[in-house]
Order: structure tokens, then sequence, then C-alpha cells
């Protein structure tokens, strides 16, 4: 085992939990598994973590932020607004078809773990949807000024039409849909907010 992880080991540490928490869960991960997946000794672990309850949030934490940062980049970066809501949905598409992608969506996961019991937890969560819904109303807003999206439509709520969604092809995923039914459904939520 190694020593305590130094600065620049730390993202690599919280990668390999944050990976092993998503597949398994919370409940079902064990010290011992974090310890090698992390390759921390216990006494390394605890110098750098209060508890395994302590990493499990940090590494939620990091992800829900790391999720959005790129989802902004993402925006920041598409020629249109329009662009980046159909590659959102193309991605999740393409992800899917591959294992990882049947993991479902680590907040949402963890929120059905948890039952909303615990108030750190579910304040992440609200954190993330709100500002999933904030970058998508944004997005819809641009995509209706450029003619791409119906005008009539309100972006706040075509905004939380296209994060339900997200979080349903997730769940739907995990649950074993097929890719092309996960396809199939994300192109209709696209086209369905489309101008005529």
């Amino acid at each position: 085992m190694a020593g305590r992880p130094r600065k620049f080991e730390l993202d690599a540490a919280y990668d390999a939990a944050t990976d092993l928490f998503w597949e398994q869960g919370y409940q079902t991960t064990s010290l011992d598994q974090l310890l090698s997946t992390m390759q921390l000794s216990k006494s390394s672990f605890y110098q750098t973590f209060s508890s395994k309850k302590d990493l499990f949030e940090r590494c939620l934490s990091r992800y829900d932020e790391q999720a959005i940062a790129d989802m902004r980049n993402r925006l920041a970066k598409a020629p249109l607004a329009i662009d980046f809501i159909r590659a959102a949905f193309s991605q999740l598409s393409a992800e899917v078809q591959k294992s990882p992608g049947r993991r479902g969506c680590f907040i949402m996961n963890t929120v059905v773990e948890f039952a909303q019991s615990d108030k750190r937890i579910a304040h992440i969560f609200q954190r993330n949807m709100k500002a999933m819904r904030k970058i998508f109303a944004e997005a819809v807003t641009s995509a209706q000024s450029s003619g791409d999206i119906n005008e009539a439509l309100d972006p706040p709520i075509v905004a939380d039409f296209l994060v339900t969604t997200i979080i349903g092809l997730k769940s739907q995923a995990k649950a074993g849909s097929s890719g092309k039914k996960i396809a199939n459904i994300a192109d209709f939520a696209v086209a369905s907010i489309m101008k005529e």
C-alpha cells in the first residue's frame, strides 16, 4: 500500500473512489475495497478523510462540480445553442451503449439509495438540478433567439423537461433498456422542442 497521497495524487484517488461508489453504491462499498482501489493504507486514508461518508460526500460534490463545469464549457464552445442541446442527448445515447454508461446517474443513484434522508446529499442533488436547469434554460433562450426552438415555449419549463428526460434515460439505461430505445427517446425529446 502507498502512503498518504501527495496533492497531485488526490485526483486519481478521488476518481478511483468515485468509480467504485458509482458502480456499487455507498452501503455495499467496503473500506477495504476503497483502500485497495485508492491504493492507500488505513492510516493514510484517515489522515486524509475523516470517514468513508466524508470521502463519499467529497466524491459526490466533486462529480457534481465537474459535470456542471463540463456542461458550461460545452455550451460556451458550441457554435449554436441548439448544437449544445443536440450534443447533450446524442452523447447520452452514445454513453449508454458502453458498459460504464449503464450505471445510471451517480447523483440520482445516491438520492435513491439514501431516500433523501441525508441533508448534505439532498443539498448536492438540489444544487446539481438547479445548475443543470439554469444551463439548459440559457441554451433554450439562445436557441429561441436564433430561431431553432419554438418561441412560444417557456425556457425554464423546457429546461425542466430536458433535465427530467436525461435523468429518466439514464435510469432506463441502468434498468437495461436497449440503446436503440434510448436513442429514439433522446431524438424525440430534441425534436419536440424544435421550431417547425
